[in-house]
């Protein structure tokens, strides 16, 4: 890997995710829901961590193992804003602009993924 992580296109939208969160969080329909906060943060935060830590390794197998966790931690703050949606502490005008962009996050994981595995393959 010649780019730094910071390049990545995915890093940047994963950094854009959690300034949307972050900022979700803020609502006061939060304020006695500390744990459901910390894990939706902590998930968020949690796929540019890993997109960062696997892009260090500067081996591909290692990368794409961590783009995987990535992957899942997108799918756990998508779970989260639904779960936000169904408890009533978002509306679902609230979530949609954080929830499509996991979505897109997820699936730039995925060509990166495929990406990566043809380059071992060659």
């Amino acid at each position: 890997m010649t780019k730094s992580f910071e390049e990545f296109e995915v890093y940047q939208k994963g950094i854009q995710l959690a300034k949307l969160i972050f900022k979700l969080l803020d609502n006061k329909t939060f304020e006695k829901e500390f744990s459901f906060k910390e894990q939706i943060k902590r998930a968020v935060i949690s796929i540019t961590n890993n997109i960062a830590e696997g892009s260090e390794y500067n081996n591909n197998k290692q990368l794409i193992r961590y783009l995987k966790i990535a992957k899942g931690s997108c799918a756990e703050v998508r779970s989260m804003l639904i779960l936000a949606r169904e408890l009533d502490l978002l509306s679902q005008l609230e979530i949609t602009k954080s929830y499509d962009l996991s979505i897109e996050i997820s699936q730039n994981l995925s060509n990166f993924i495929k990406y990566l595995n043809t380059k071992i393959k060659e």
